[in-house]
């Protein structure tokens, strides 16, 4: 079964409000953004920690009423937050 999860942030590269969809199918969860109503769907060029924390509280909210999601997504995000990494930032003296 699949599940859709929608909401709105700020894009973190230019503050730009934007509309993220993440969309759990086979067990895959598959993040898309887009910045206008009547855009396409594009992945995003990487998921943030926040969008993580986020899609989390969203399925945790859901898990009790059984909105297809079950207690197994919660734990498997949970386990995606512990074991999330920052990509290491680029510093200027390596470029200099």
């Amino acid at each position: 079964m699949s599940v859709e999860i929608q909401w709105t942030d700020a894009d973190p590269m230019t503050g730009e409000k934007r509309f993220v969809c993440v969309e759990r199918f086979a067990g895959k969860w598959d993040f898309r953004v887009r910045f206008k109503r009547r855009e396409n769907w594009a992945k995003p060029a990487r998921v943030t920690r926040d969008m993580w924390e986020v899609l989390l509280d969203a399925v945790e909210r859901r898990a009790p009423r059984r909105e297809g999601v079950t207690e197994e997504d919660v734990k498997i995000l949970k386990r995606i937050l512990i074991d999330y990494k920052d990509p290491p930032a680029a510093d200027a003296e390596e470029f200099a």
